[in-house]
Parts: C-alpha cells; sequence; structure tokens
C-alpha cells in the first residue's frame, strides 16, 4: 500500500476517534454510577494521580523535543509515544474519577474565579482541537513523512504542552475543595 494510500485510510480513523472521543468523554463524564443505583466506591484519590500523569506529559513532551534538536530520532519517538500513552491514562481515569464521585466546584471568589474558569475552559477546549493534531503529527511520522510532521508538530506541541500545564493548574487551583 503507498504512503498516500496509508494516509488517507489513516485520515479517516484520526476523524473519527477525534469526534468520538471529546463525545464519549462527555457523555461518559455525565454518567454517575452511583446515581444510577450502582454500589462503587467514589474514587477519590485519582485527581493527583491524573493531575501528576499531566505533569509527566508535559515532561515527555519537553524532552522529545530536546531529543529530536539533538538528533536522536528514536528516543523522541519513545518519549512521544509515552505522552500518547499518558494522555490516555489520563482519560482513563478522569472518566472513571467523574463516573464514581461528584463534581467539585471551585470556591474561589474574586478575580481568581475568573483565572480558573479562563483556564479550565481554554484547557478543556483545547484537550477536544489537540486531538486530531496529535493523531496526525504521529501518524506523520510513523509513514515517514518527515517533513510534514515536522510542520504540523510545530502546531501540535504548543497546544499539548499547554493542555498538560493547565490540567496540573486546573487541579491545584480546585484541590483545596475536594471533599
Amino acid at each position: 500500500m503507498s504512503k498516500l494510500a496509508q494516509e488517507k485510510k489513516y485520515k479517516k480513523i484520526i476523524t473519527a476517534l477525534s469526534v468520538v472521543i471529546p463525545i464519549a468523554v462527555a457523555a461518559l463524564f455525565g454518567v454517575n454510577l452511583r446515581s444510577l443505583g450502582f454500589d462503587v466506591e467514589p474514587l477519590k484519590f485519582l485527581p493527583p494521580i491524573y493531575a501528576s500523569i499531566n505533569g509527566v506529559t508535559a515532561v515527555l513532551l519537553i524532552a522529545a523535543v530536546i531529543a529530536i534538536k539533538k538528533g536522536n530520532k528514536k528516543l523522541h519517538e519513545t518519549l512521544n509515544t509515552a505522552a500518547i500513552a499518558c494522555s490516555l491514562l489520563f482519560l482513563l481515569m478522569y472518566i472513571a474519577y467523574h463516573m464514581t464521585s461528584d463534581s467539585t466546584t471551585f470556591g474561589g471568589q474574586g478575580a481568581i474565579k475568573y483565572v480558573y474558569y479562563f483556564i479550565l475552559i481554554t484547557h478543556i477546549v483545547l484537550s477536544i482541537i489537540v486531538i486530531p493534531f496529535v493523531l496526525v503529527t504521529y501518524m506523520k511520522a510513523k509513514l515517514g513523512l518527515f517533513t510534514a510532521h515536522k510542520k504540523i508538530a510545530k502546531k501540535t506541541f504548543p497546544i499539548w504542552l499547554y493542555v498538560a500545564v493547565t490540567g496540573v493548574i486546573v487541579y491545584l487551583m480546585i484541590s483545596p475543595y475536594y471533599v
């Protein structure tokens, strides 16, 4: 199969995932198993873990850029693959937490409340937007289309890094209000 045919095939999968993932997360976010009568323990221990995973993702992304700038393609690939795995792990834990626990309301007042909601909203919106960017960037590298990979990676990296870092910030800002 030619690279063009492979790219076309992967783009269909990427488009589907880019639509299905946010819809599934939104749908599952609204499902609380305890409210539905299931006897499950709230997974209240997860937020600091998945916030830490966001932090690890940020470190992996920065290390991946450093690796490629030093010409270490194998390490760059390994670090980016690990960052994708961390993002998936975060997502699974995030969904599990929200399916078993009541949502926490931010309790800050005044200007900090607006700062928090700005960071939260941009984090959520960009976490949706970055999905196809990450997948296309990864696909371009896997297909050996390194010029195209480098071009889109210059857009993907800052968005993904912002999402990872703001995930930690959102947790730190809301953590005093967890019950």
